[in-house]
Order: C-alpha cells, then sequence, then structure tokens
C-alpha cells in the first residue's frame, strides 16, 4: 500500500534552562526504566554520534528519572531540544504491576453461565506430583464478573442480543463496585466482535470516564480464558499506564521537547504514545524484548542474549539473526496469549541478595535491594549483601569509577556484609562462593532451555549485556560450555540502544478453522480474513506518524493435517496479498512437516487453524559507528583480583580499544556503564563497531 512521503517539521521549542547549545543534526533517544537504573541512548541516523548515560530510577515517579536523565543528556552532549526527533521509551512499569497485584480494580462482563472463567481457567493441576499444591489467585475475583445473556454462536452469529435493562443493571452494579475499568469476553467473539463491540459502546456510555475493553480489540482468538485474561490485563494496568505516559508528557512538554514519543512493545517493535494508552498491554515485556533486538542486529550467527541487570537476569536464543517469537508464554502465574520475544528469566542481578537459610546453606536472590538501598557498597543504607558487593569485594569492580564515577563504592563496608555469611569465613571466600552458585543456577537454567529446542550451547556465542551482564558473561560461559562471549559497545545501556533500533510494529489475528484444498476449497474464509487484517493495519501504519517511511506485511499460518492435536507455525517467505494461493500454503505446510516428522501426505487436506499478519513499518536505522584501528591498546594499571586465587591483571579503558586489538586474558575492561572481565585462557579481539568477542585462547 501506498505510503506517505518522508517528512520531518522542525517545531521550535524554548532550551533546556541554563543550558548551552548549539546547532546539530537531528538526534533520536532511546530510553529503557529499569528496576536499579534508568539507561539512555542518543544517535543520530548517520551513527556518527553516539552517547549513552546511567540515572538512578525512581520507583515512585518513573518520569522523575526520565526527565532528569534527558536534560543531563542534552545538557553534557550539547543538543537543543527541538533537535531531538524521535524518543522510544521501554518500560517494566506494567510488569511490575501485574507480578506485584497492584493494578487497578477491573469488572470482567461475560456471557450468561461463563461467570467462573478466570477461577476454573485451562483445568490444570499447578503440580502433577502434588495434589496439595495451591494455583494461582485469579486476576479479577469472582465477584467482580458479571453476566450478560447476550451470546454468539461457534460460526459468528448472534443467539442472544444484548438486552439494553440487563446491560444498564450491570454497569449500575460496576459502579456499586467502584471498578476502575471494565473488560468484556461474551463467548465466540473471536468470530463475529459486533455483539461485543456493541455491549462494550453501552457500557461506556454509562459508565463515562471508565475504559471499557471488548476481547476482539485486543486479540480476537480462540480460547476464552486466555481471551478474557489478555482483556484483563490490558484493563487492569492501562489506569496506571495512562496517569504514566500523561507525567512522562508533561516532562517532555517541560524540557521544551516536541518530538515523537513511541513505546518498545513485546514483539521487537515499537508503538506511538496513543497506541500504548489504547493497548498498553503490548508494552508487558517492553524492555527485555528491546536488548533481544539489539542483539541480533549487531552480533551475527547464532546467539544466547544475556541481560543481567540490578534484579533478574534473562536470556533469549536468536539464530542466524533472527527474532524467537513465542505465543505462549507466562507473566507471574498468568499465560499471555500474544506475540513475544520469547525471553525466559534464568537467574539472579547484581542487586540479588546473598544470604544462608537455616541450614547453613548459601542462597542467592531471588529477593533484590534494588534501587533503594541497594547493594551495601552504595552506601544508602543497605545492610544485606548483594553479587554486586561480591564483584566488589573480589576487585572485579573500580570503587572510584562505577558508573562513570558518579556513584563512589565502599569496599569495606561491602567486605563486612560478606564477612561471615553461611559462616564461611572471609569476605574473599564468600564472595566467590557466592558468584558460584549463581553462576551454577544460571548454567543449569541456561543448558535446560537450550536442551529443550534441541540445541547444542558449544555453537552459540552468549552475548552480554545490561550493567552486570559483562561482568559475569565470562563466568558462565566458561561453565555451560559456550563458544565464546559477544560485549557490544554500550551494553550497560544495550536495551536503550535496542528501542532506537526498532521498526513499527503490531500483530493481527483472525481464527479460520477450515480446510483447504489445492482446488481452491476453503480458500474465500482466508482471503476474507487477510483482506481484514491488511485493511486493519494500514489504518493502523497511517496512524502511527509521519515517522514512518514504508510499511511490511509478514504472515504465519498456523496448520496441520485433519486429526492432529497440535498446529505447525508456517512462516510465508515474501507474502503478497494478491500472489498467494493456496498450493502455496499447502506445500510450504507439507515442507516443514516432512522436516520436522519425516513424513508427508501431500493427497490430504489441510487444516488452516489461524492466521497472524505481522505489519512492520520502517522509521529509519540508526547505524552503528564504526570504530578507529588501534591493535596495541595500553593498559591503565594493574589491579589484584581473585578468581581462584588473587592475580595481579591489567586493567583497559574501553575507550582506548580500537579495531583490530586483541587482549589476554586474565584482564579487566572498565567503561563507564560497565566492566568486563576476562578470564585466563581467554583472549577478547574488537571488531569494527567496537564489540568485543571473547574466546578461549588456544594452546
Amino acid at each position: 500500500r501506498p505510503r506517505p512521503a518522508f517528512a520531518l517539521a522542525v517545531v521550535a521549542a524554548t532550551p533546556l534552562s541554563g543550558s548551552m547549545v548549539k546547532t546539530a543534526s537531528r538526534v533520536r533517544i532511546g530510553i529503557d526504566v529499569g528496576g536499579t537504573f534508568t539507561d539512555f541512548v542518543l544517535a543520530d541516523a548517520s551513527g556518527d554520534r553516539m552517547a549513552m548515560h546511567k540515572e538512578a530510577s525512581v520507583p515512585a515517579d518513573p518520569a522523575q528519572a526520565v526527565a532528569t536523565g534527558i536534560a543531563h543528556l542534552l545538557t553534557r552532549e550539547e543538543i537543543a531540544p527541538q533537535d531531538v526527533e524521535l524518543i522510544v521509551h521501554g518500560t517494566t512499569l506494567a510488569l511490575n504491576t501485574i507480578i506485584t497485584q497492584n493494578g487497578a480494580r477491573v469488572a470482567l462482563v461475560v456471557s450468561q453461565g461463563n461467570r467462573d472463567v478466570m477461577e476454573i481457567a485451562r483445568a490444570r493441576l499447578p503440580s502433577s506430583y502434588d495434589f496439595t499444591a495451591g494455583r494461582e489467585a485469579p486476576l479479577i475475583p469472582r465477584e467482580s464478573v458479571f453476566e450478560l445473556s447476550a451470546r454468539g454462536r461457534a460460526d459468528g452469529t448472534v443467539l442472544a442480543e444484548a438486552d439494553p435493562d440487563e446491560v444498564a443493571a450491570v454497569a449500575e452494579a460496576i459502579a456499586r463496585g467502584r471498578h476502575d475499568a471494565v473488560a468484556v469476553m461474551l463467548l465466540n467473539s473471536y468470530r463475529n466482535s459486533t455483539l461485543e463491540r456493541a455491549v462494550a459502546s453501552q457500557l461506556a456510555a454509562a459508565l463515562p470516564g471508565t475504559p471499557v475493553t471488548p476481547s476482539a480489540a485486543i486479540w480476537p482468538e480462540m480460547r476464552e480464558y486466555e481471551r478474557a485474561l489478555v482483556t484483563c490485563i490490558n484493563a487492569y494496568v492501562e489506569p496506571m499506564m495512562r496517569v504514566y505516559f500523561d507525567r512522562l508528557e508533561a516532562a517532555l512538554e517541560r524540557l521544551g521537547m516536541s518530538a515523537p514519543v513511541y513505546i518498545t512493545a513485546n514483539n521487537g517493535g515499537t508503538i506511538s504514545l496513543n497506541s500504548a494508552r489504547a493497548r498498553p498491554v503490548d508494552t508487558v515485556l517492553s524492555g527485555p524484548a528491546s536488548g533481544v533486538l539489539a542483539a541480533t542486529r549487531i552480533g551475527a550467527g547464532d546467539l544466547v542474549t544475556f541481560d543481567m541487570g540490578g534484579t533478574s537476569t534473562d536470556i533469549a536464543v536468536s539464530r542466524g539473526g533472527a527474532l524467537e517469537m513465542t505465543h505462549a508464554t507466562l507473566i507471574g502465574d498468568y499465560p499471555l496469549m500474544l506475540p513475544v520475544v520469547n525471553v525466559s528469566a534464568i537467574g539472579a542481578g547484581g542487586g540479588s541478595i546473598i544470604w544462608s537459610d537455616p541450614q547453613g546453606l548459601l542462597k542467592v536472590g531471588p529477593e533484590s535491594a534494588g534501587a533503594d538501598p541497594g547493594p551495601v557498597a552504595y552506601g544508602r543504607g543497605g545492610t544485606r549483601p548483594t553479587i554486586t558487593d561480591c564483584y566488589l569485594t573480589l576487585g572485579y569492580l573500580d570503587p572510584a569509577r562505577f558508573n562513570a564515577g558518579r556513584l563512589a563504592l565502599d569496599p569495606e563496608a561491602a567486605a563486612r556484609a560478606l564477612a561471615g555469611t553461611a559462616g564461611l569465613g572471609s569476605a574473599t571466600d564468600v564472595a566467590a562462593a557466592a558468584l558460584r552458585v549463581a553462576t551454577a543456577k544460571m548454567a543449569t537454567e541456561l543448558r535446560k532451555l537450550m536442551a529443550e529446542r534441541g540445541l547444542d550451547p558449544r555453537l552459540f556465542l552468549l552475548a552480554a549485556y545490561g550493567g552486570a551482564g559483562p561482568t559475569h558473561a565470562n563466568l558462565l560461559a566458561e561453565e555451560a560450555g559456550l563458544a565464546g562471549v559477544l560485549v557490544p559497545r554500550l551494553p550497560g545501556t544495550f536495551c536503550a540502544l535496542g528501542a532506537i533500533l526498532a521498526d513499527v510494529r503490531r500483530d493481527y489475528v483472525r481464527q479460520i478453522g477450515g480446510t483447504i484444498l489445492a482446488d481452491g476449497t476453503g480458500w474465500p474464509a482466508v482471503t476474507a480474513a487477510l483482506d481484514a487484517m491488511e485493511e486493519e493495519a494500514a489504518a493502523w501504519v497511517d496512524a502511527e506518524g509521519e515517522l514512518v517511511q514504508g510499511a511490511e506485511l509478514r504472515l504465519a499460518a498456523h496448520m496441520r493435517y485433519p486429526g492432529q492435536a497440535f498446529e505447525l507455525s508456517i512462516d510465508v517467505p515474501h507474502y503478497a496479498r494478491d500472489t498467494l494461493a493456496p498450493t502455496d500454503l499447502i506445500t510450504l505446510f507439507n515442507t516443514a512437516h516432512e522436516a520436522l516428522y519425516g513424513f508427508r501426505e501431500a493427497d490430504a487436506p489441510v487444516q488452516i487453524a489461524k492466521l497472524r499478519l505481522s505489519v512492520v513499518g520502517d522509521v529509519g536505522r540508526t547505524a552503528p559507528p564504526e570504530i578507529a584501528a588501534a591493535p596495541s591498546p595500553t593498559p591503565n594499571g594493574v589491579r589484584r583480583i581473585y578468581h581462584e586465587d588473587w592475580r595481579d591483571v591489567p586493567i583497559y579503558d574501553r575507550a582506548g580499544i580500537g579495531q583490530g586489538a586483541v587482549l589476554d586474558g586474565p584482564a579487566i575492561v572498565e567503561q563507564p556503564d560497565t566492566t568486563v572481565l576476562i578470564l585466563p585462557g581467554w583472549r577478547a579481539s574488537a571488531d569494527r563497531y567496537g564489540s568485543l568477542l571473547l574466546r578461549r585462547a588456544e594452546p
């Protein structure tokens, strides 16, 4: 479909108070709000300029840290607010709201007889081996679920229309219950959403100021529980996210900024602020997805991404530079039926607390010191030692250069907190043991996840980022037997970099449930669904702003032979609606089925369960800047560190490591956002973009 011509409007704005700015090329700012730090990356489209900044997060008001960090970055880089053309923002606010059960009071409206949908769920036991194990508490309690006689049939026709008096009575009950938001999920609305949307409109009219969300507007896919849940999650976080987005816009306006704001999404893309307001569920897993996307842009081949921040550690698998997507992820105990980048939590973060159980066994996490009070070494009142305190005690961190020297660490306080924990003796013994425990836990989880995919860890590089990722990556690669470690140029702010590397993206789904034959039988249902999704996708892209320069459609079909219990997801290469034929899908499915199971049934009909269409809008790529050649870096000094024993190792400044440089371990590489540990027997080399590749040194 034709797209509007690319255009940028230069808007006059009041410069930051007290700052000295000069004329600059248009730049973009990527932001990632974490539990401990809020990260920023500033870059121009040519890649000639790139800068980073880390600001301590303010959990009570995340927009405050965003505004403070942007102001600091613009002032330091001498950039005028009007020279910022785009702000892309990743956040875990929605995720944290769900995990901490601190969202809105939501009313769920369902068809009569379906009131127990949240309690019944999938009717599965939490544990196959423990009949006494308790199940998760329903996100929406039963007293907040209301029934209507409105109901659709499985073929999409209406069985019972909505009774206006009944809808009015339900709206009155919702108002009496002081609910903040409403979710509507009527039976079979994934086939035909007209009835559900009509009920939602009537409720919205009767409840002015209360957001009402029909399930078909979020994700019209079969399975009542999952569809109800994803709609309730959207309603659960919507009031809080709208308040945050309003505060963010106000803070940026006070800085004199008029650039459009986009939010990173679960699927590795971005969406406009207006789209995020309407569908905040799309931002639940936005931060981790951005880091995985950035890793695929700077790394070639097969990667395991390793994002170790202050609170947790996440991994994802990328084969050949492609994002691995899933439609069956969990948020706490709740399944999320949306396409998301497949990220798994495998262990502790830099702020994870070191402790001992009643039997005296050493434990790491899951509790975290967070940003406030943080590790003991921060000197902010923390009394329980953390992984970061272990790094400092073992000499991996320079107490005077942490976070570019903006936060001086206290090694004596860290050592005192570690000494004697679990009865292991000295601070060095406890710190070394704690890192072994954390590394073993991560390696076990990583191997398990790789085995589930039938993959060999020895063939994968570990792409390490996050504030603590490069410090811990070599330890994990050694323990798990990975091929090597890839450390990008700005690892501590890598998710923020991924935000400005992402395209605009949104996904659509249509349930088909029919059989297709090579002669065209069943094909009209497929074309009708594609036409409807394409029309919706085109309208959405048009509303996403002038920065979107063009759009691409990508199609996946979930297919099976009749009688099979599960479908295969088949990607359609170079999808074009006008040229797609039934034989194309049948051939793709038969080929994939034979590759996976060893046989095909070429003469059998093929069933299409559902179609998923993705629209990807190009907002222009930011190229990573290349670095100058400097094959022989000179260490800045020597520091004593502990790895199996105490030893003196050279310390290098990352800024002084040029293209072609080779460093033999043991060594330490320091930069403002992180510290890279290179173990004995390993060698690091720098590529043209400044990424460090760590591999085992040849004998």
